[in-house]
């Protein structure tokens, strides 16, 4: 594999898994329920579960949420709007969950940031061009976005990773990456929340063609998931999860088809490839990462590096 593998320094420190929420009747888009104070100075007591769009109706709110044993997030503005944002605190100070959640555990571990709970359809991202990269809504066309049916999985992404659109990669081809940190397809039983920091297992990644770009897909697992220590590979998801890695691949390669795009293609014969794979490739794009933070690759793209 044609790939940079030394990699900076990287902080690593240990952040555990955040509580999860629990089932939804797959609503449309959902948002974590916290101890919120509602416009017009009224409080009220919002357990651990998803509110759909059509309750919600566009409801403002402030809200705070303990997502790990170090970070906090604090939601504001209305949802679903343009306004919609999910900022992240550590100690009372803001911080951005691509810059400032650590990439790697020492229990060998990875963080993942759930930024779309399973069962929803709203396209929530990490915003990389505004300053503390929160959470929001994607947009398309001056529209918010949302996917044309459920996503079935948590899907986020990786801090302290950059898919480099200057960088071709002469296996998948030589397309330049997406611009954006890694994703991740979360596959163990529990919804996570929006904002959600979960200790998860790597277990293997498709390359993903986008649009004329790399998007790597990383297939992990929840640690503290039942069949979390039953799976530490492809193999074992197959046996565990049969069907499963199957119906990643067509979901991803088909979503975009109800809108009239074509569909997705895959690189690697559409295989998906194994644990060490994967953790190569993170190692590249963590490298990435720390040339672009540090200064060594220019930011021509104008990413919020702060």
């Amino acid at each position: 594999m044609a790939m940079a593998m030394r990699i900076g320094a990287v902080a690593r420190s240990s952040v555990r898994a955040a509580v999860s929420a629990p089932r939804s009747q797959a609503p449309k888009a959902a948002v974590p329920r916290t101890r919120s104070v509602l416009s017009g100075n009224k409080s009220a007591y919002f357990g651990r579960s998803f509110v759909t769009a059509q309750k919600a109706q566009r409801m403002s709110f402030h809200s705070r949420q303990v997502v790990s044993a170090a970070f906090e997030s604090e939601t504001t503005g209305d949802f679903p709007s343009f306004d919609f944002r999910i900022f992240f605190t550590e100690g009372g100070k803001k911080v951005s969950p691509w810059h400032d959640i650590p990439l790697y555990n020492d229990d060998g571990t990875l963080n993942f940031v759930c930024e779309i709970p399973k069962e929803t359809q709203a396209k929530m991202e990490v915003a990389t061009d505004e300053e503390l990269t929160p959470i929001k809504q994607d947009t398309k066309k001056g529209k918010l976005r949302d996917y044309p049916y459920n996503i079935n999985w948590n899907y986020g992404l990786l801090p302290q990773t950059w898919e480099d659109p200057g960088v071709k990669n002469p296996e998948v081809e030589d397309m330049a990456g997406d611009n954006d940190p890694v994703d991740v397809v979360e596959i163990g039983s529990k919804t996570h929340s929006m904002g959600d920091v979960v200790k998860v297992k790597v277990l293997g990644i498709y390359a993903m063609i986008d649009d004329g770009e790399l998007d790597w897909k990383v297939i992990c697992i929840d640690v503290n998931d039942p069949k979390a220590d039953a799976v530490n590979c492809v193999a074992d998801v197959e046996k565990e999860f049969p069907g499963e890695l199957e119906k990643i691949l067509i979901w991803f390669r088909d979503y975009k088809m109800p809108d009239g795009k074509p569909a997705n293609r895959f690189g690697y014969d559409n295989k998906c490839l194994d644990k060490d794979f994967a953790m190569d490739v993170i190692k590249e794009t963590n490298e990435f990462y720390t040339k672009l933070k540090s200064g060594a690759r220019a930011n021509t793209e104008e990413l919020a590096l702060a």
